[in-house]
């Protein structure tokens, strides 16, 4: 019988060495992916953030004159509005550290989820 031709085989040294260059071409475009993920979001929630924040500076200009027309007063209106965030701050500042933890775990959640999916 005749034996099949067989392709030599390169080198184990160069099989190592292209070895080590396709692992390092896959943690880049792992990082890039990564960093290419969190960036896209990171976006995506200041602009949430910063829609968030408009609708309530606008709901707040909103009641604030909804109970000045109520009181008839215009400062006894945006007085009151302003004394629900003050009263808001205090509650906040009362229970900071139970506010903190959720928020954390959040955050670190966000950042570690893709590392997950690897």
């Amino acid at each position: 019988m005749e034996e099949a031709k067989k392709e030599p085989q390169p080198p184990l040294i160069d099989q190592l060495k292209e070895y080590a260059e396709i692992r390092l071409k896959l943690a880049k475009y792992k990082a890039i992916d990564g960093g290419s993920t969190i960036f896209a979001g990171l976006i995506a929630d200041v602009v949430v953030a910063i829609s968030m924040v408009l609708a309530f500076i606008f709901a707040s200009f909103t009641l604030a004159f909804y109970l000045s027309q109520l009181l008839d007063s215009l400062w006894e209106g945006f007085g009151c509005v302003a004394l629900i965030y003050l009263l808001i701050a205090i509650i906040i500042k009362v229970n900071k550290k139970s506010i903190e933890k959720p928020i954390a775990n959040a955050f670190v959640h966000k950042i570690f989820k893709n590392k997950s999916n690897d």
